[in-house]
């Protein structure tokens, strides 16, 4: 069998690693010239837009048509607002307001922002239908838990977003709703049968695939009913014979983060880069844990060799290569249609052209096509008013408050998909509204021995307003427990749901459909009956 010399540039193609710092490593200069297809962002390469602006400028001096993806879901998972939370209400919050045109002017707004700073793939948005209130990892980032809702705002997003010059990758194919495991530590089973997988888990996807989605992201998931020995993300009969054959998509297929325990537990990286590729994915995703040289090239050079022992054939590599072309060909071609790419490349060129308009400083000089390097999205903040839900008792204290009040944030363990760094919670922005109000942060460990488990949920409020912030207040027990009791206390207290919002509770619930600063700030407007500017400067607590 004859073996092209071709090959590492090919293997080179189709891998999207990640690197450490807020510029470009040597490392990743050497292997963009030597054939190296794309990168990833995380929040650790983010600072601000102007930054990244400069920094993909760079990636674009070696070479001018690398893609360069970020998981950037505008929501409780962003890295582009990583350090102050997203000034987006995030993908829940768009479904709880039901206007597919709205999310569309979201995703665009987003898309706007993430070309100009010279990103080309986001993976997002997340079209799982999230049917399962106990899913530890998806939650507020679904549309929500019916299938054409999530479907009708998939492609709204998915059209903003590549009307914008950016391409969207619709994940986590086939479905990562209805599951109570978390595929960052082990393989979800998804245990349903064909029937209920075509009417459901499957409706987002097709419809994303008609509305012309650029690519699809794997989901490290055992689906037996298309293959009851590997994830999907491994399987030839659920990427090739499912997603290509019979639903006929054409595009990019992306593996979710390949170090992730769903697939790299039983399969290694080297094994688990070599049967997706061999599966049918094109591109293959890495760097989140594993962001260095040394990983590259393991992976490389992993693919290399499954060449040439047979194990993965030269054409299908030839195809997943010729597909990460294709998408940035496609990217390279839109940007620079809509005048993106002239802004992302005067932002590498010149650190001098930041202009301030309209009180937030603008890079290329365009208040409505520039990179604001401070402020928010005005769409986005607008948005996270609108999906604000309000339920009221008879023991409902009256809004707006007048009195300052204490503001009592339970902290469960963290969704791993949400930066450690990302703020969250109504304590800060209600400080700004109403000074004087005081806020703290619980853990379970907080509550965990003492006499009297509702005493530091008390302590500090005196005869003031109490606010209680919660976050999937029933997936947690310790959460939902300290609720209850503070509630038998203080029945007018005010509960802010800021996660998916199962059970209504106290005088005023109010529900936000997600935690990020947009939805901080507006659920500190409504309790306190008035605006102030968005300053992500003085961001809420991580």
């Amino acid at each position: 069998m004859r073996i092209s010399g071709e090959l590492p540039e090919l293997a080179a193609t189709v891998l999207q690693p990640g690197f450490v710092g807020t510029t470009v490593p040597d490392w990743v200069r050497r292997r963009l010239a030597e054939g190296l297809g794309g990168v990833a962002l995380f929040a650790r390469n983010v600072e601000s837009p102007a930054q990244v602006a400069a920094l993909t400028a760079q990636l674009r001096a070696e070479r001018p048509d690398v893609i360069v993806a970020i998981d950037e879901e505008a929501g409780d998972v962003t890295r582009f607002e990583s350090r102050h939370g997203s000034s987006r209400p995030g993908n829940l919050g768009l479904g709880a307001v039901d206007d597919p045109e709205l999310t569309e002017a979201v995703a665009r707004d987003l898309g706007l922002e993430l070309a100009h700073a010279g990103i080309t793939l986001d993976y997002a948005p997340d079209t799982d239908v999230n049917n399962n209130p106990d899913n530890p990892i998806i939650g507020v980032r679904a549309f929500g838990a019916e299938a054409h809702l999530v479907a009708r705002h998939g492609t709204a997003w998915i059209r903003g977003l590549q009307d914008a010059g950016v391409a969207a990758c619709a994940k986590h194919f086939p479905g990562h709703g209805d599951t109570a495991v978390d595929s960052h530590h082990d393989v979800p089973v998804i245990g349903h049968d064909p029937a209920r997988l075509d009417e459901c888990e499957l409706v987002p996807f097709r419809a994303a695939i008609a509305a012309g989605v650029q690519s699809i992201m794997t989901g490290h998931l055992l689906v037996p009913a298309y293959d009851p020995e590997l994830p999907a993300t491994l399987s030839r009969r659920i990427l090739t014979g499912l997603l290509r054959e019979e639903l006929g998509f054409q595009g990019l297929i992306v593996t979710d983060g390949i170090e992730m325990q769903g697939v790299r537990r039983a399969y290694g990286l080297e094994g688990a880069t070599v049967r997706a590729l061999a599966a049918g994915a094109d591109a293959i995703c890495v760097g989140g844990d594993h962001a260095d040289e040394r990983t590259a090239l393991r992976l490389r050079d992993a693919i290399v060799a499954a060449v040439r022992a047979g194990e993965l054939t030269e054409e299908r590599l030839r195809d997943a290569a010729a597909r990460v072309r294709k998408l940035a060909a496609w990217t390279l071609r839109t940007q620079t249609a809509i005048g993106a790419r002239a802004v992302a490349d005067a932002a590498g060129s010149a650190s001098h052209g930041i202009a301030v308009l309209g009180g937030s400083a603008v890079l290329g000089g365009s208040a409505g096509h520039g990179i604001a390097v401070l402020g928010g999205s005005a769409v986005g903040q607008a948005a996270a008013r609108r999906a604000v839900k309000v339920t009221t008792t008879a023991d409902a204290p009256a809004l707006p408050l007048t009195v300052a009040p204490h503001v009592v944030e339970f902290a469960p363990p963290r969704n791993i998909a949400i930066g450690a760094e990302t703020p969250w919670g109504v304590g800060v922005p209600l400080s700004r509204l109403l000074p004087g109000t005081t806020s703290v942060r619980l853990c379970a460990d907080d509550l965990a021995g003492t006499s009297d488990p509702v005493a530091p949920v008390l302590d500090g409020s005196g005869a003031r307003p109490l606010v209680l912030v919660v976050r999937d207040a029933h997936r947690h027990p310790w959460v939902s427990d300290a609720l209850a009791r503070a509630l038998a206390v203080r029945p007018d207290a005010i509960v802010v749901e800021m996660g998916v919002p199962v059970a209504v509770s106290g005088g005023v619930h109010v529900a936000t459909y997600g935690a990020t600063r947009a939805c901080g700030q507006a659920a500190a407007e409504l309790i306190a009956g008035a605006t102030v500017p968005d300053r992500p400067k003085q961001a809420l607590a991580a």
